[in-house]
């Protein structure tokens, strides 16, 4: 519960709640307050029993953590026959890979020699290196690129 306070943090709450409450006071604030804590605990654990009791026996594993999304995803993953497979898929893909040649065929560069021929039904192939036009030549204008 209080793993991520630090003894500097610390020390200043205690200072701060015998300034607050006083040293002859402060005893009796904290048997109260661990009083409050140990009967919120009891009353939480009797209504984790009552539900396992009204759940019934198919449930007597049943354990509220597994509530939390995280855990339960991480639950069924394991218990999963199909993991194997997921993890080696993502072994498999390289997303940095992908996504150079996807810029290559963006910006008209080949990183491997097309197989497919150079037009396609009289269409132009687009993976094809095109020319540079010369240094006074304009680039032609294609309509459907603005």
């Amino acid at each position: 519960m209080f793993s991520d306070i630090g003894a500097l943090e610390l020390v200043a709450l205690v200072v701060l709640a015998v300034l607050v409450f006083g040293p002859d006071k402060l005893p009796k604030v904290i048997q109260d307050v661990s009083r409050f804590i140990r009967k919120v605990r009891e009353f939480s654990d009797s209504a984790k029993q009552d539900i396992r009791s009204e759940l019934g026996p198919e449930f007597k594993d049943f354990e509220f953590e597994d509530l939390n999304p995280k855990t339960f995803l991480r639950k069924q993953m394991e218990s999963n026959e199909d993991l194997k497979e997921l993890k080696e898929l993502r072994g498999s893909f390289d997303l940095k890979k992908e996504m150079n040649e996807v810029a290559d065929a963006v910006h008209g560069r080949e990183t491997t020699p097309p197989t497919a021929p150079a037009a396609v039904n009289g269409s132009p192939d687009l993976l094809k290196k095109q020319d540079k036009p010369d240094t006074g030549e304009r680039p032609p204008y294609d309509s459907d690129a603005t």
